[in-house]
């Protein structure tokens, strides 16, 4: 059902994702909300999302929420493209808790950024498959919207790699249809990918603007909540819970490297 319970201040924001790259997420969550408590739960031992049936993401992802709800959280951050658009209307209907996803805002910040109507998408394949953000841009049918499917950005983020001359030759190629298309805006369809930005800007050129779905997925998750009035607006000593189905060590490892300090102190929890 629709939220409708109440939920309280102290409470905190769950965050979910396939893997590391919703820790943009939640960087982007703690930059605008340094006050509040987050659990964060990564399905490393399934990533990635992006070439699996639609239904498979769906069910992980009910999972992964399910246990996230079982803390008490004051709303769910679907950090994932892929599992937004696989398992957002399953969410809305499941938990009575605000759910805030990443493919709309992303998407209402591109079609407001395009200064030539041609925007890009950059995003794993079961995303291009579901048509999310075609579906999202729909409301803007004086935009043109081109799609370009890149599997291999997440092997890199995963494995810590955010540089050299492999990545760059791949990015090469999975732009060149954007670059042919004339995009002035680029929405990184993924939320490991704003962790490729350097080399993604180095390829396009500065002229196209770069849509971070992160950095647009807090600050919808901000207006929910001060819409609800249950942000902390005061300094306090925040937790941070992060788990992972996965190996915890590694997680960390990797995490801290791309994302410094806050990424410490991980967990591994198994769901079944």
């Amino acid at each position: 059902m629709p939220f409708e319970s109440e939920i309280g201040t102290d409470a905190p924001i769950g965050i979910f994702d396939s893997g590391f790259g919703g820790l943009t997420v939640a960087r982007s969550v703690l930059d605008l909300m340094p006050n509040e408590d987050i659990i964060y739960l990564g399905d490393t031992a399934r990533t990635p999302y992006g070439p699996l049936p639609i239904a498979e993401v769906r069910e992980y992802a009910i999972e992964c929420m399910d246990r996230l709800v079982t803390h008490g959280v004051k709303a769910l951050v679907i950090a994932c493209n892929t599992a937004s658009a696989a398992a957002l209307h399953d969410a809305r209907e499941r938990y009575d808790v605000p759910i805030i996803e990443v493919v709309l805002p992303a998407a209402r910040r591109a079609a407001a950024a395009t200064r030539n109507n041609k925007v890009g998408v950059i995003c794993t394949q079961a995303t291009a498959t579901s048509r999310a953000y075609d579906d999202a841009l729909a409301v803007a049918p004086h935009i043109n919207l081109t799609t370009a499917v890149c599997p291999r950005f997440v092997e890199f983020v995963e494995a810590g790699i955010t540089g050299g001359d492999e990545l760059l030759s791949l990015a090469k190629e999975y732009l060149a249809p954007l670059q042919r298309a004339d995009v002035d805006t680029l929405i990184l369809g993924c939320t490991h990918y704003p962790l490729l930005s350097g080399v993604i800007s180095y390829v396009l050129g500065d002229q196209v603007t770069l849509v971070s779905s992160s950095d647009e997925c807090a600050r919808a998750a901000y207006h929910s909540l001060q819409r609800r009035q249950v942000l902390h607006d005061q300094p306090r000593q925040a937790q941070r819970l992060l788990l992972t189905t996965g190996n915890a060590d590694a997680f960390e490892g990797v995490g801290s490297r791309l994302l410094g300090g806050f990424v410490e102190g991980v967990q591994q929890v198994h769901l079944h």
